[in-house]
């Protein structure tokens, strides 16, 4: 009989979830599965005829434990029910982007005028000071989970580790007006890249954590991590069709 049931797992990032995919994929009867690394049971959903000790033994083969099965909700949410969620686990996101867009404002209110240039440059230096100071508080568990979607980072894994320091790099770039015209060009194509891996998630749906803010909030990936890496890459084709200012 074909079911699906979830488990709660110990399973901590996507390499875990690598290191299974061998073992699962080989087990008799998984018809289909998938981890949800975002929630916090870490869970395994099997589709198929197969029995719980079986998922077991197959998840402990591979150096991992399955700590018991979470009961399938009969019910999905309500629309309501779901957009409150989401605007909870987005609010840090909300929140850091609104005082970045406050903090633009009061500089363009103290230097007497509005100028669209200083503003857009001002506002994506901060915006890279801001998401680097995240992903740098651990670094490690940054690289880990961006390679589970960089096409860059699943290839040279060391680019996990260099991203937040291109992305402190070019804040201090655009806050003090360096090389206006490479910074810009610098940001479009290490941006343009970065959304390619968030595209190819999405098209596939998988649900794994964002690593737009790190390891410190547990943000899945969905298309306001591809909004947030297409405002930087638009941003940045504008300045330097402006001449990269």
């Amino acid at each position: 009989m074909n079911t699906t049931r979830k488990y709660k797992t110990n399973l901590r990032c996507e390499s875990c979830v690598a290191a299974l995919k061998p073992y699962l994929d080989q087990a008799p009867g998984v018809t289909k599965w998938e981890v949800d690394i975002a929630s916090p049971n870490k869970t395994l959903t099997i589709e198929g005829d197969v029995s719980i000790d079986i998922v077991r033994q197959t998840v402990s083969r591979a150096g991992y434990e399955v700590l018991g099965e979470v009961a399938v909700s009969p019910m999905p949410p309500t629309a309501d029910q779901s957009a409150d969620a989401a605007a909870t686990t987005y609010f840090p996101l909300l929140l850091l982007v609104s005082f970045l867009i406050s903090v633009v404002a009061l500089i363009e209110l103290r230097m007497g005028g509005f100028n669209w240039s200083r503003a857009m440059g001002n506002f994506m230096g901060a915006f890279f000071l801001a998401f680097s100071f995240f992903k740098l508080l651990d670094l490690k568990g940054f690289a880990d989970n961006y390679r589970s979607y960089d096409v860059v980072a699943r290839r040279i894994p060391v680019y996990g580790y260099l991203y937040p320091f291109i992305e402190l790099l070019l804040g201090i770039a655009y806050i003090t007006a360096f090389q206006p015209f490479a910074t810009n060009l610098v940001t479009l194509v290490v941006m343009s890249v970065s959304s390619i891996g968030v595209i190819e998630s999405l098209l596939n749906k998988r649900k794994i954590r964002c690593a737009c803010l790190g390891t410190v909030f547990n943000l899945p990936m969905s298309t306001v991590t591809l909004v947030e890496d297409g405002l930087m890459v638009g941003m940045a084709a504008m300045a330097l069709l402006a001449g990269g200012h």
